[in-house]
């Protein structure tokens, strides 16, 4: 966008007129070429170089030159296997969580130690019911995975060591509601900070511990529970500042609440004005300067007041983005990727 600014000045009879040309530059997602059609669920940036992605088909990107070049690895065995979680501990390191059922031999987790040469598979049920949803990492070793509900209580897993997962005993985790569950939709249905916190949603409620996962305490939020709708995603930026995104993925352009804030570690939670364009956000980051950054199928939408106002970015569908600071990216369906210009 171009302002003109036009000054006269007179002199004697003559007047000198002087244009001044201002330009300000829009901020916007700019397109990167993934190098494939799989969809993508999954982000996790680094670092300003190193990003990883995961998606269908067994995909996974990577790029160690912040998006000018993207590889596309395929993991062998994996081919059938939908990746809708990865984190990336460096450009080394790597963990790969797939969705799906467990029976059918498609929940799984799986790590590189060599960029993604070779993967190994380090987790694998076939429990009946367990479908894996999201999982986050407090360092390159420690992490804690959501899954589908079994029997009336979470279905959640930590590893202390980055090779084994163990599930957490049913008698230390809240029961879970008639029809609750999360999200397999954009990867940040948990949010691990420092060293002990930890943040996990279902559509209507936030799990969080205090203690790496020993002892839970459940909340309400303002989001309404439904087959289809309700929480999709989390986003801590503090200990005690954090932000969840929604909606309701088969009406995603309907006019729904779809951001809620809390600044006291998830205790309570308070809905913003409702980001543009409207409809379904599923994953949000704060940037350093504190401006919300919401991506979903209905658009991108950004508030530099923490929620009471929104600018419309753009209609193009992303599912998820992940920062390191401000530099961003967001992937969706058929290789879909961009990098945010402020």
């Amino acid at each position: 966008m171009i302002n003109m600014i036009l000054f006269i000045f007179k002199k004697k009879r003559f007047p000198l007129i002087l244009i001044l040309s201002i330009t300000t530059v829009k901020a916007q997602w700019i397109k990167q070429e993934a190098g494939t059609d799989a969809s993508f669920r999954s982000i996790s940036a680094v670092s300003s170089k190193v990003v990883w992605a995961g998606g269908t088909k067994g995909t996974i990107l990577k790029t160690t030159d912040g998006g000018q070049k993207w590889q596309v690895l395929k993991i062998e065995g994996a081919e059938t296997l939908d990746f809708r979680d990865i984190y990336g501990a460096s450009a080394k390191i790597a963990y790969a969580m797939s969705a799906g059922d467990a029976d059918k031999g498609a929940a799984r987790i799986y790590k590189t130690k060599d960029g993604g040469k070779s993967w190994k598979i380090i987790f694998q049920t076939t429990e009946k019911g367990a479908f894996f949803d999201s999982f986050d990492f407090w360092n390159e070793k420690e992490g804690i995975l959501i899954g589908d509900p079994i029997d009336d209580k979470p279905y959640i897993l930590r590893t202390s060591d980055g090779e084994t997962w163990i599930r957490i005993a049913k008698e230390k985790l809240p029961t879970i509601k008639q029809g609750e569950a999360s999200f397999a939709a954009s990867g940040t249905c948990v949010n691990a900070r420092n060293e002990n916190l930890a943040w996990i949603n279902t559509q209507s409620r936030v799990f969080y511990t205090t203690d790496k996962g020993e002892s839970w305490q459940v909340v309400e939020t303002p989001f309404k529970q439904g087959e289809t709708s309700g929480i999709f995603g989390l986003h801590f930026y503090t200990d005690k500042d954090g932000i969840a995104t929604g909606g309701d993925y088969k009406e995603d352009k309907k006019v729904v609440d779809n951001v809620a804030i809390t600044h006291d570690g998830g205790k309570t939670w308070t809905l913003t004005e409702r980001a543009n364009p409207d409809g379904l956000k599923e994953s949000g980051w704060v940037l350093t300067d504190k401006s919300l950054l919401v991506v979903g199928t209905s658009g991108t939408g950004i508030s530099a007041d923490m929620g009471k106002t929104w600018n419309a970015v753009d209609t193009e569908a992303f599912h998820a983005i992940s920062c390191y600071k401000n530099d961003c990216w967001a992937i969706g369906a058929k290789g879909n990727l961009a990098k945010w210009k402020k």
